[in-house]
């Protein structure tokens, strides 16, 4: 199966990559070019994943400007 480009994945498969990434490199059982290469896509990865939620943050802004009643707070992380 081709890779695909992270940015013609949905925001849950970039995702779900990323954790995979995540998990092969904190094992420290690949090689150093192998990692080097997983750490590259993962990097894509985050990337991507952080333009999809930006996206997604305008469209919610773009909704809510169009009702007078629905005034726009920042977001606070709960737990951080």
């Amino acid at each position: 199966m081709a890779v695909k480009k992270p940015e013609n994945l949905s925001f849950d498969e970039a995702m779900s990559e990323l954790e995979q990434v995540v998990v092969e490199l904190e094992s420290g059982d690949i090689p150093l070019e192998q990692a080097l290469k997983r750490f590259e896509r993962g990097i894509a990865l985050a990337r991507t994943t952080r333009d999809k939620l930006d996206q997604a943050e305008q469209q919610v802004k773009i909704l809510l400007s169009q009702d007078d009643q629905a005034p726009l707070s920042p977001f606070e992380e709960q737990g951080s």
